[in-house]
Order: C-alpha cells, then structure tokens, then sequence
C-alpha cells in the first residue's frame, strides 16, 4: 500500500494551487487593465525572442510554455493574426514550420514587461523580503524537481540593454 499525503503536505497542495490560481488571475486584469493581451502572449513572445534565431518550432514553444498543443496552435494564430510572429516553411523537413517573432512582436513583449514586472511586485515582491523569496525558490525548485524529465527553465533573464530582469512565466 502506497503512503498518503500528511495532512501538512495536503494543506500546502490546496494552498500553492489557491496562491497560483489567485496571482495568475490578478496579474491577467492588471495586463487587461493596462490594455494589453493575455499573459500566454507575453510567454510565448518571451520564448521565441529568447531562441537564438528567435525562431522555435511550434512543439518547442509548446514544451518551453508547458500548456496543450491545440492551446498553443489557437495562440499561434493570434500571433501570426496579429503580426507579432511569423511562419516559415522548414527548408530541411518542407512539412515542419518555424515560428518567428517580429519585431512589432519584439515592441510588444517590452510594453508588457512594464505592468507585468509592476504586477510581479504588487503580487509577490511587496509580501516578501528577498531572503523570503529565495526560500520560497528554493523549496519551489525542490518540488519541481520531482517531476521526472522536467526542466524548469530559469527564473529569471536580465535584459542587457535595459538592465531589467524578465520572468519566464
């Protein structure tokens, strides 16, 4: 017979889905608010301008955004709607496509790193001292860790150009 989760372990599951649910949600109307688009838009923006051509097969942006693939074709679309991203053929595999950001994909990934990042400290900097926040990466690393082949990717990348710092989620 496998062991049960403690009561404490239970607790904490109920909590971190409550937390994530509740700051996911909050940040999404503060982006509305700021009239912008979904926060999925500023992932996959943020992903594909973070590829070394700025260009990822649609499987890879998949895997670097961790949701569905028919979630992620829908947002494809819209991208590609919108002139923020590109298709092009693979010339090698003439079934396969890459997925590249433009530059008006580029402007509007960094318009939105201003509410996001006010977003991010209203929600969880402004509750936490920095000691906190380490701790509380490091036990989130920890479970993240136990999930098989998952990688998470890193917690943060600094803009050279500006000096600020993105959130890969």
């Amino acid at each position: 017979m496998k062991r049960k989760p403690s009561t404490e372990a239970t607790s904490a599951w109920i909590r971190l889905m409550r937390v994530q649910s509740r700051v996911l949600d909050c940040v999404e109307q503060d982006l509305k608010k700021a009239g912008f688009p979904p926060l999925a838009w500023y992932d996959a923006l943020l992903e594909l301008s973070r590829a070394p051509s700025g260009e990822l097969r649609p499987v890879e942006l998949e895997r670097q955004m961790l949701i569905p693939q028919y979630s992620t074709s829908r947002l494809i679309d819209r991208l590609v709607d919108e002139g923020l991203a590109s298709r092009r053929e693979c010339k090698i595999d003439k079934r396969g496509q890459f997925v590249e950001i433009t530059e008006a994909g580029r402007e509007l990934q960094k318009r939105m790193w201003g509410a996001y990042s006010a977003a991010i400290e209203k929600y969880v900097g402004s509750k936490l001292s920095d000691a906190d926040a380490v701790k509380l990466s490091g036990l989130l690393d920890r479970l993240g860790c136990s999930c098989g082949e998952m990688k998470l990717p890193p917690v943060a990348q600094t803009n050279a150009n500006t000096n600020e710092t993105s959130p890969s989620r």
